[in-house]
Formats: C-alpha cells, sequence, structure tokens
C-alpha cells in the first residue's frame, strides 16, 4: 500500500512513517518505477505495535530492541522473557513515577492548606516567606527520613 493509504489507515502522518522507515522501526518500503513507496501489509500491524508501546510508556530506541526484525533479540526464538523483562520495568518506571506524583500532590495540597488557612493580615511577602520556610522544613524532614531509611 502507498504511504497516503497507510497514513490514513494507521492514523499517522506521512511525515511520521518516513520518520519510522529512516529509523529502521519499519522496514523500508520498495519503491515503484514512479518513485512511490509501497509498503506491505503487514506494517500496519508493526505501527499498530508501535503506536501501542509508545502509549505504554516506551521509548522508540526501547521499541526498537524490542520489535521483530530490528537491532537486538526480538528475532530470536524465546523472544517473550526479554518482553517479559521490558515490560516489567516499564511497571518499576510507571510505579516509581506514581509515587513521585503522589508526594507531589501531597506537598501542593499542603501549600494551598498553609495559603488559605494561614495567619490572616501578613503581606504577601511575609506571606511568601512563611510558605517558603514551611517547604524548606518539609524537605529537611524528608531529606531526614531519606537518609535513615538508607
Amino acid at each position: 500500500m502507498r504511504i497516503g493509504e497507510l497514513a490514513q489507515r494507521s492514523g499517522l502522518s506521512a511525515s511520521r512513517l518516513r520518520f519510522y522507515e529512516s529509523a529502521g522501526l519499519i522496514g523500508p518500503a520498495e519503491r515503484g518505477a514512479n518513485g512511490y513507496r509501497a509498503f506491505p501489509a503487514e506494517t500496519l500491524t508493526r505501527l499498530e505495535l508501535i503506536t501501542g508501546a509508545q502509549r505504554a510508556g516506551f521509548t522508540l530506541d526501547e521499541i526498537r530492541g524490542l520489535l521483530p526484525g530490528c537491532d537486538g533479540p526480538a528475532g530470536e526464538v524465546g523472544h517473550a522473557p526479554q518482553i517479559a523483562a521490558a515490560l516489567r520495568r516499564k511497571v518499576g518506571e510507571i510505579e516509581a513515577l506514581q509515587h513521585r506524583l503522589e508526594t507531589s500532590k501531597i506537598r501542593l495540597l499542603a501549600i494551598v492548606d498553609s495559603l488559605e488557612n494561614g495567619p490572616q493580615g501578613l503581606d504577601c511577602a511575609a506571606n511568601t516567606r512563611r510558605v517558603l520556610d514551611g517547604i524548606k522544613r518539609t524537605d529537611i524532614k524528608e531529606a531526614a527520613a531519606k537518609e535513615a531509611a538508607e
């Protein structure tokens, strides 16, 4: 199929398809006598794998190493353990990100509470110092707790 049809069926732009081709994520298209790219039908499935993996948080380099026919172990027999290991690593990264986001959310809500329920009548500079001092105290407590845990 030509690049325009592949773009339409995959939902990706022709420029993205050309990029994936030049990056080695999809096989090089054959060129017709007219110079048009002609991609095999399997390219659509490969693109679905690529876009699904990107939505799951994989980088293009990580995807390249996991796709069959690319550099890396993907073409080898028994490739499932490598894919499973990559997925476990990605789950770990997501869990770490969730933890950092939850910590940030708690800190931001504490700042909001401090702003909304703090002493009345402070000018802007004094209130800013009060809030920043609270943040610094929290940072010191968190650093001490982290150091004690290690």
